[in-house]
């Protein structure tokens, strides 16, 4: 096997029915890993399905609340008896809240970390002990430059992606004697309905984004491929509790 072969392998990609998640979960199928999507949109989960099938990936779809610590763990250990094993764990189920702490309602304020934050946990949680009886794993955490940059309009969203650097970082240094390697992608300003609004009502805001990137672009959910097969391959077996800002160079100024 390559250092990059991802054949005979298995991988769950929680929120992968669509931008950094399915860009991802092609990414690991072009490398030859079956992949199963854990997702609340039904349509979305079969959409992303036949992208995977397409590129002639064996891949399934399981539909969960992730926010739902129950129903989160049961996604993960159905997806793993359907695969017949799970060697790699991509917690990238994500929200986002644009509101100023003065006025983010504490619900809100839960509903953000119990769908970005303690969703990995949980996930990761369920994952371990299938990992270890399996002789080692990988899980990538998928961070943001909110990870490291503060913004007012970010309060939660923000806490949590900083939480999952942390999180990484303690998962690494716990599960390393399991050969589990725990590390964390920290992605820029990506093209995703997620950032749509934010990119097609501010021409001002689009420029600015593009100005202060060296790579003078955003980024596409086809950047991070690459980025999560080396650290879901054998090439990272070295690599542990570590962050990979994946921002065409934004993160290298300020």
């Amino acid at each position: 096997m390559g250092l990059f072969d991802l054949k005979g392998r298995a991988a769950i990609v929680t929120g992968g029915n669509g931008g950094i998640g399915l860009g991802i979960a092609k990414g690991l199928a072009e490398a030859g890993a079956a992949v199963a999507i854990i997702g609340r949109n039904r349509e979305k989960n079969l959409a992303a399905v036949a992208e995977l099938e397409s590129l002639g990936a064996a891949a399934c779809a399981l539909e969960a609340d992730l926010a739902q610590e129950g129903s989160c763990q049961k996604a993960v250990e159905d997806a793993a008896r359907r695969l017949g094993r799970l060697d790699i764990l991509v917690n990238n189920a994500g929200v986002v809240s644009r509101r100023r702490p003065e006025v983010l309602s504490l619900d809100e304020w839960r509903w953000v970390l119990d769908t970005n934050l303690t969703s990995a946990f949980v996930a990761s949680k369920a994952a371990h002990p299938l990992m270890k009886a399996a002789g080692g794993g990988k899980i990538i955490n998928i961070g943001s430059m909110y990870s490291v940059f503060g913004a007012a309009f970010t309060a939660a969203y923000g806490a949590t992606k900083g939480g999952l650097v942390q999180l990484t970082k303690a998962q690494a240094a716990a599960w390393a004697r399991d050969n589990i390697q725990v590390n964390a992608i920290l992605p820029g300003w990506i093209e995703t309905e997620m950032t749509a609004s934010a990119r097609q009502n501010s021409a001002e805001f689009d420029a600015a984004v593009i100005a202060r990137t060296p790579a003078r672009r955003w980024g596409r959910p086809d950047d991070m491929a690459g980025p999560a097969v080396f650290l879901a391959s054998a090439a990272s077996g070295f690599v542990t509790g570590a962050t990979l800002a994946v921002d065409g160079g934004y993160s290298a100024f300020g």
